[in-house]
């Protein structure tokens, strides 16, 4: 079992963050199976958003035993859909026989030190033609204050995600989202050079920055952006 503590304590924040999670479930919805394993569930934010009940299982994984607690009561109390499971620790402490249609990194890979290592695990646990999805922060020029507080090892361009991921898998989509935001997280390295944002600002980003990166990332390819989505798939 893992020893792993989150030392982040942006989480409460970012659920509210509406726009984003909606946007996020968008993107992904495609390449979601019946049956999903969920890498760093955290509180359940994630899980709220993306998880509408139809899938077959919905798997919450977190090794941080101080986030695991809150989040199996919510599960047992049913505030999270009836098809979501709980469980602790890390990928490599699951079962050997369980499979995924869909394994989920949803701002987690950037936490895991050896994320090559990581992606290897994730590809074991993959029923044939499954996924792997993982969203993290982009750009290492953008490694600020507030990366080092919550535990990031990296920041990914789409060049090092996909080096991370290896050639064993077969790449779905690789891009860029959030435009829009991607200045805001310009202004804070660089100028405000804040540690943490506030709620304030999480709820201008979310409520007028994140519906207008919705209508322009498509127009600039997805090409430019503050996060960066990859999908992979088993061949």
């Amino acid at each position: 079992m893992s020893d792993y503590t989150y030392v982040g304590s942006e989480l409460e924040l970012f659920q509210a963050a509406r726009n984003w999670k909606a946007y996020l479930k968008q993107m992904i919805k495609p390449w979601l199976g019946p049956n999903v394993l969920e890498v760093g569930a955290g509180l359940g934010g994630t899980t709220r958003a993306l998880c509408g009940g139809a899938h077959k299982r919905w798997v919450c994984l977190e090794p941080d035993l101080n986030l695991a607690e809150p989040l199996k009561k919510q599960i047992t109390a049913r505030r999270l859909p009836h098809c979501c499971e709980f469980r602790a620790g890390t990928i490599a402490d699951l079962p050997p026989g369980d499979r995924f249609d869909s394994i989920l990194y949803i701002d987690v890979m950037e936490h895991i030190e050896d994320d090559v290592a990581e992606f290897a695990r994730a590809a074991e646990r993959l029923t044939t033609a499954g996924r792997i999805i993982v969203l993290s922060p982009a750009h290492p020029w953008l490694f600020s204050e507030f990366d080092r507080e919550i535990g990031h090892f990296r920041r990914y361009t789409k060049k090092t995600l996909a080096a991370a991921a290896g050639t064993r898998l077969r790449r779905d989509r690789l891009i860029y989202l959030d435009s829009v935001g991607l200045l805001a997280s310009s202004a804070n390295r660089f100028m405000l050079k804040k540690s943490m944002p506030n709620a304030g600002q999480i709820k201008v980003w979310d409520s007028l920055m994140v519906p207008v990166s919705r209508v322009l990332d498509p127009l600039l390819m997805f090409s430019v952006g503050k996060s960066v989505l990859g999908v992979w798939r088993r061949p």
